[in-house]
């Protein structure tokens, strides 16, 4: 494991986070870059038995360009959907033919700057997105390689705020219009398109929504074919998901790869995977220190340096996400709500969670926050984004600044205002 105990401290592979915490201040988030390799390993491996396949990591889960370089490391293409992560995924090494863009809301300027940087595709959402991409790519003498996304109308059994198959979602052409809108879109003059796209939702544990949507997509190919396309591509998405519980399990990815092997064997595609927080959660975690414990009833509250802008999850979802101190104290536990200095009831980790017993300027962490942690953090309250540290064997790195709202957003008077002078030179 690369967050573990040793000699009563936690650490992150070979470095106690004390140090790292010493070194950085808190709160920060600790990458491990073992933890990370041994996830792409085990994606790959599970993918072995299928010959003709494209990887893509799902830039929005983290874009880290230390991230997307070691990704890039095993095979790794882009999965973008701005573009800010097309950006982010060229300054992390990955090459333009490997990039896919996906996405409901592109706008023209994006797909012009995709275009002309000669991204590999595009993952169409709706017909008026088909229409504007044809007319960019005729104005510039090429034709736009890509796919139509389809809503297979399955339930992926998972939040509902990260579910992107179901009847009212903004996501895809609705299963029973899809065939219809490929012939449309087919005949347009600046479209290669080259087959179809499908992604359930995320956090997905069970692989028998996947299957069944998968099973949807080919009867959808083999009627394209009837009606005399071509269908070469076929991107299956993401959505496995991790173990964010202790002692619950998360998506098995060998049984994964066994089924896709299985659903798509006389498909006659090449396939495209698109994981992200599989890839990244259980690489991350959010180093915080207890600032006070404060009494309540009928349970005390924690309250930590770090809070909703920094890790979001909890808030939007009610995401659980482990809280554990740096340095245990002892067998004791106590019920406690922990929760971030932020003024928003929200501002919680846990609510009523039996913890072990921490103390004021205790070190902690929230675990698996390696996904659409640092990726989803504001400045909200006017809260720096915290630094990140990348740890790779007994050597850490400070791998991004704690950064003041100022310096992320900075702001100006209107012309005529003058600076108050209660504001400090």
């Amino acid at each position: 494991m690369s967050f573990q105990m040793r000699d009563g401290v936690l650490h992150a592979e070979g470095v106690p986070l004390p140090v790292i915490a010493d070194a950085a201040g808190t709160p920060a988030y600790v990458y491990s870059a073992t933890a990370l390799r041994n996830a792409a390993r085990s994606f790959v491996e599970a993918l072995a038995p299928i010959a003709r396949k494209q990887l893509l990591y799902a830039v929005k889960a983290n874009s880290h360009p230390a991230i997307l370089q070691t990704l890039a490391a095993f095979g790794f293409g882009a999965d973008i959907v701005s573009g800010g992560e097309l950006a982010a995924a060229r300054a992390g090494g990955i090459a333009p033919a490997d990039i896919v863009y996906s996405g409901v809301g592109k706008t023209r300027d994006e797909m012009a700057a995709a275009l002309d940087a000669g991204i590999g595709r595009f993952n169409i959402e709706h017909e008026r997105e088909g229409e504007v991409l044809s007319a960019l790519a005729c104005a510039r003498g090429v034709r736009a390689t890509a796919l139509l996304r389809v809503n297979p109308l399955v339930d992926a059994h998972t939040h509902a705020k990260i579910s992107t198959a179901l009847r009212d979602s903004k996501f895809g052409i609705p299963y029973p219009d899809a065939a219809a809108m490929y012939r449309r879109l087919a005949a347009l003059p600046g479209l290669n398109l080259q087959g179809v796209a499908v992604h359930i939702g995320s956090q997905i544990t069970e692989l028998a929504p996947l299957q069944a949507a998968y099973r949807r997509v080919g009867t959808l190919v083999a009627a394209l074919r009837a009606e005399g396309h071509r269908i070469t591509h076929v991107d299956l998405g993401g959505g496995l998901g991790v173990a964010y519980r202790t002692g619950e399990p998360g998506a098995d990815v060998a049984a994964y790869g066994a089924m896709v092997a299985c659903e798509t064997a006389d498909w006659d595609v090449t396939l495209l995977f698109e994981p992200g927080r599989f890839l990244v959660a259980e690489a991350g975690a959010l180093l915080t220190r207890v600032l006070w414990v404060k009494p309540g009833q009928p349970h005390p509250f924690v309250i930590v340096d770090a809070a909703m802008n920094d890790l979001a999850r909890p808030a939007l979802y009610d995401a659980w996400h482990e809280f554990a101190p740096v340095r245990p104290r002892g067998p004791e536990r106590f019920v406690a709500h922990v929760v971030g200095p932020v003024c928003e009831s929200g501002d919680s980790f846990a609510r009523a969670r039996t913890i072990d017993r921490v103390e004021e300027g205790d070190l902690a962490v929230l675990a698996t926050a390696g996904a659409y942690g640092a990726a989803m953090a504001s400045t909200y309250n006017a809260r720096a984004l915290v630094p990140e540290v990348w740890v790779d064997g007994d050597r850490f790195d400070i791998v991004s600044d704690r950064t003041p709202a100022a310096m992320v957003r900075p702001q100006r008077l209107p012309h005529g205002m003058a600076v108050s002078a209660c504001v400090p030179a």
